[in-house]
């Protein structure tokens, strides 16, 4: 209790509250300024709560502390008798119920702010059932309960906001910088804008840009739908795939398996599934369930804090010591029967240890198998995909072999030709350099016989002519056939445009007529626009008045509605005076003295008799205190005189025991005098 308060004063001496207190004054503090203090505590947390208890009644106080440390979820100790006990200690203010309550709200003042401050909007009114009826009450109260869930919704975001770690200012700048790049967008699009208008036909261009641009959505949209739809395929195909590797394998297991191994299957799986459903699974639902309900407990608590944790671990440590001292004291009896049973219970457990094991074995095992499928299923997929052939399988896998040995030694053969080929070329290509070099050799004397003769360079000038001459026709070759293409091209090109002319004839007259019909249905349509116009603007300021009228007459039925509820309740209260009235009078004419006392009239002169009797005596009593009063002040002035005389003489006797004699003290008469 001490740390307890020590918290409290602690708390209380600092911001917001600064009530410099200390241990003492705090204790000593009387109900009705415990009770205040108690109240500020709450108005920090929910500011609606700052009143002046003194001002207010004793029960209105208890009534408006309960229900906000009942919106906090504030949990009183003990059972219904104990909240009793509460409920009255919070009236008159007992100390030992007003400061857990103290303690309770200092630890965690913050979290009952945000508490307080959600209550005030998510606290559901609760309308009758019978005012429901009405439609504008029930959509009002609809239109309340979506509100509040816009609420819940935005206070979430709120708080993820809160803790994702970004801070305003960053916020600012990209705010900032994102009007600023808009400002600098805005100034392009006009420039752009004033650099179109200078073209001809701009509105038209602009139009066509738009449609491709809305165009080039409608593709990406169609797109990623027909990537949607290969993906779904992709997935179809793989479970069409799957499933038929399952129809192959379930084929060949019943073609090679008889009906005894298939019957002893069957049961070794019907056994095993009936343990996992009768024994297994309802162990785990069952200690699901309790975590669940644990859980379920744990959330309901409110907050703990570290004195909190260390209070249950101090009752855990000591619950443990008791079970380790029953264990004890169990192995000590040591009874032959309990010894023979706990054997049997002990091979029991680890059978049905060794059984669950198992059976978790296989479900892992079997939960391999399907992971294992699906990667198979996965690569068979993937190696369609990269070659466009399917997975080998069995007798098609040794039929592939037997094609690639027969087709390894075709391949070695012809290794052994391309070797061959390789060799020839080699020699081939070495007595091409050996004639290459003759050939150089040769030109190179007949360049030393044409310099001696005087005439060098002769036979590369010959073979320059040679190849130039066969250049020149060539290229007359081609020249020709230019020509006569090109003029076959110009009549064809003549005779496409005569045929377009011919064809495009008629449809040009067509054209004409349809644009002058084109210009009278604009005519006509902006006629009927502007009478539209016209009649939608008057029927608009029709309906705006009929809206106006119905919202009057709503406004004048809810206060005649709200009039009548008013006048019904008054009939009511009336007539439940009148009733008691009416007893009234029956209980004061008859005769039964019984009934008469009942009545509240010999009630409340009852009452006023007792009251005027009290008076009286408090009456006499304060007139005897008056008379008293003097005298008895007298004697406590006499009893404080004599008070300091013994004072003096104590003082006195003290000097004089500890100086020398400063005076003398004589005693005449049963009077002591000091003489200095």
């Amino acid at each position: 209790m001490s740390d307890q308060i020590k918290f409290i004063v602690d708390n209380l001496n600092k911001e917001p509250f600064g009530k410099n207190y200390n241990l003492i004054t705090f204790d000593s503090l009387e109900p009705m300024q415990l009770l205040q203090v108690l109240s500020d505590v709450l108005a920090e947390i929910d500011p609606k709560q700052v009143v002046d208890i003194r001002e207010e009644m004793p029960e209105q106080t208890a009534k408006r502390m309960l229900s906000l440390l009942g919106i906090l979820k504030y949990k009183p100790p003990g059972n219904a008798t104990d909240m009793s006990n509460f409920r009255q200690g919070l009236v008159i203010g007992s100390k030992p119920v007003i400061y857990p309550v103290l303690h309770w709200l200092l630890q965690r003042t913050n979290e009952l702010k945000k508490r307080a401050y959600l209550a005030r909007f998510l606290i559901k009114l609760e309308v009758p059932s019978e005012f429901l009826q009405d439609e504008t009450v029930a959509d009002t109260n609809k239109q309340y309960e979506d509100l509040m869930e816009a609420f819940k919704t935005l206070h979430k975001e709120c708080e993820q906001l809160k803790t994702s770690g970004f801070s305003t200012a960053e916020i600012r700048r990209d705010i900032s910088a994102m009007e600023e790049e808009k400002d600098q967008l805005i100034k392009r699009v006009e420039r752009l804008k004033k650099r179109v208008e200078t073209v001809q036909n701009h509105q038209r261009m602009l139009k066509i840009a738009r449609q491709l641009r809305v165009e080039k959505e409608r593709e990406e949209f169609l797109a990623q739908q027909k990537q949607e739809q290969k993906n779904q395929l992709f997935h179809a195909v793989q479970r069409l795939q799957r499933i038929q590797n399952q129809l192959k394998s379930m084929r060949h297991a019943a073609a090679d398996a008889k009906p005894e191994s298939l019957m002893k299957r069957l049961e070794e799986e019907i056994k095993f599934n009936s343990y996992m459903v009768t024994e297994k699974f309802p162990k785990e639902l069952e200690n699901k369930k309790k975590e669940l309900q644990f859980l379920q407990k744990v959330v309901s608590e409110p907050a703990m804090g570290h004195s909190d944790l260390l209070e249950l671990e101090s009752k855990i440590n000591e619950i443990n010591t008791q079970i380790s001292q029953l264990i004890e004291k169990k192995m000590m009896r040591n009874e032959p029967i309990e010894g023979k049973l706990s054997l049997y219970r002990q091979q029991a457990s680890i059978i049905s240890r060794k059984k669950e094991a198992k059976a978790e074995e296989l479900q892992e095992a079997k939960e391999k198998l399907a992971n294992l499928e699906r990667e198979v299923s996965v690569k068979t997929n993937q190696t369609r995909e990269f070659d466009g052939t399917e997975v080998l399988k069995g007798d098609e896998f040794k039929r592939y072999v037997s094609k690639l040995r027969s087709k390894s030694t075709v391949f070695k053969k012809k290794h052994q030709i391309i070797a061959e080929f390789k060799a020839e070329f080699g020699l081939l290509q070495r007595t091409e350099e050996l004639l290459k070099q003759r050939h150089e050799n040769i030109q190179h004397q007949l360049q030393t016989i044409e310099e001696k003769k005087g005439i060098s360079g002769y036979s590369y000038t010959q073979e320059e002519l040679e190849r130039v001459s066969a250049l020149k026709s060539e290229v007359d070759e081609m020249k020709g056939r230019t020509l006569d293409d090109m003029s076959e091209m110009v009549k064809r090109l003549n005779s496409l445009v005569s045929e377009k002319k011919s064809a495009l004839a008629p449809v040009i007259k067509e054209l004409r007529q349809l644009r002058q019909k084109c210009q009278e249905l604009t005519q006509e349509c902006d006629e009927k626009k502007s009478q539209y116009d016209s009649c939608a603007a008057g029927l608009e300021s029709n309906r705006s008045k009929l809206e106006q009228e119905v919202r009057g007459l709503r406004e004048e039925c809810l206060q005649d509605e709200s009039r009548y509820h008013y006048t019904n309740c008054m009939i009511k209260n009336l007539e439940v005076q009148l009733c008691r009235a009416a007893d009234e009078m029956k209980a004061y004419v008859s005769s039964d003295q019984q009934e008469k006392r009942k009545a509240i009239r010999e009630q409340y002169t009852k009452n006023i008799a007792e009251q005027e009797n009290l008076g009286k005596k408090l009456r006499e009593k304060q007139k005897a205190v008056r008379e008293s009063h003097g005298p008895n002040m007298k004697q406590v002035k006499m009893w404080r005189d004599f008070e300091q005389l013994m004072e003096c003489k104590k003082q006195c006797f003290l000097k004089q025991q500890s100086q020398t004699s400063i005076g003398q003290v004589i005693q005449e008469g049963g009077e002591d005098r000091l003489i200095l």
